[in-house]
């Protein structure tokens, strides 16, 4: 196994990393517009970080960096998959709270992008609000918040062991 590991291209692997993105991105927007479920504040965020994280995928693979570039692109993806890591556990933590300490829903994105400063919308994302506390959809026992935690730990250390694979 590590001998065809190591013979994959590391422009091969980004792209695959990028193409994960890719699909995990069109199950959140399948979500959204077959199943009719409306992304949460919380789920907002993750969907930026997974596009973060892809855009990194794929600049790499256009790249196709050496090994000091490659462990580079490595850390700074394994670095926006542990954001995304904070922001799934704590919409998480908000979804597993007891109905009386669920945070109250604030106004729509909307409405705060064209009135609130950005600092002010960015603070109102991250604190979550009552909608992020519902939990909508599972498969195997786990919702879309623990899948984006399981997903974001995988492209992480996927990105990781590209960048530390031998050439």
């Amino acid at each position: 196994m590590p001998k065809l590991w190591n013979g994959i291209s590391g422009r091969w692997l980004y792209l695959a990393g990028a193409l994960a993105v890719v699909g995990l991105f069109c199950f959140g927007l399948y979500l959204q517009y077959v199943l009719r479920l409306e992304p949460c504040p919380l789920c907002m965020i993750q969907r930026v970080i997974f596009i973060a994280i892809g855009l990194l995928f794929l600049i790499a693979a256009l790249h196709n960096p050496k090994q000091t570039g490659a462990k580079l692109y490595s850390i700074l993806i394994a670095l926006v998959s542990l954001s995304g890591v904070a922001v799934a556990a704590r919409h998480i933590w908000i979804q597993h709270l007891p109905k009386d300490q669920v945070p109250g829903c604030g106004p729509g994105l909307d409405y705060m992008l064209k009135n609130f400063p950005l600092s002010d919308v960015w603070q109102e994302l991250l604190h979550g609000s009552g909608e992020c506390a519902e939990k909508s959809w599972s498969f195997l026992a786990l919702g879309i918040p623990e899948w984006s935690l399981v997903w974001y730990v995988l492209l992480g250390l996927f990105a990781v062991l590209v960048g530390w694979k031998k050439a």
